[in-house]
């Protein structure tokens, strides 16, 4: 079988700033019509998006999704909590995750796959500021090292 076509339609690369990322789920999300159309022209906020568990099925809080604008009543309020579509057994190790002390689960991609819209939900703990200190220079010392081998194989 081919690969399958995924097209990225947001991604939070904040959450890749702010958070170490344990592990990730793919997962369905419940939407209105107006919703999909609106997505599909990428007018979607992932960054203060976070996802919870509760009564045993997982939500999605804080995503703006800016209204259709030929949509009229069948607008739904932009921020609204939105379910996500996980199976039982992938909830469960969630919960696992989420009654462990740091962690939360964050939204990292919003795409399209065979036209369903999925979420791409990582189990996150929190970075402290010595910790995004580090990876700042650690990227930094790693452009300086590329630059020097190109300026190196160039003859300069």
């Amino acid at each position: 079988m081919a690969k399958e076509e995924i097209k990225i339609i947001a991604q939070n690369k904040k959450a890749y700033h702010d958070y170490f990322i344990e592990e990730t789920y793919e997962a369905g999300i419940v939407l209105s019509g107006t919703e999909v159309k609106s997505i599909r022209m990428g007018k979607v906020n992932l960054k203060d998006s976070f996802a919870r568990v509760e009564n045993n099925e997982v939500y999605l809080y804080n995503m703006h999704i800016s209204p259709y604008e030929k949509g009229n009543i069948f607008n739904k309020d932009p921020l609204r909590t939105r379910k996500l579509l996980l199976n039982r057994h992938e909830i469960n190790k969630l919960i696992g995750y989420v009654t462990r002390k740091g962690y939360t689960l964050i939204p990292t991609k919003l795409y399209l796959k065979r036209g369903r819209v999925k979420v791409e939900l990582a189990v996150a703990r929190g970075k402290k500021l010595y910790d995004k200190r580090e990876d700042i220079a650690r990227r930094d010392a790693k452009r300086e090292l590329e630059k020097h081998f190109k300026e190196k194989q160039l003859g300069i």
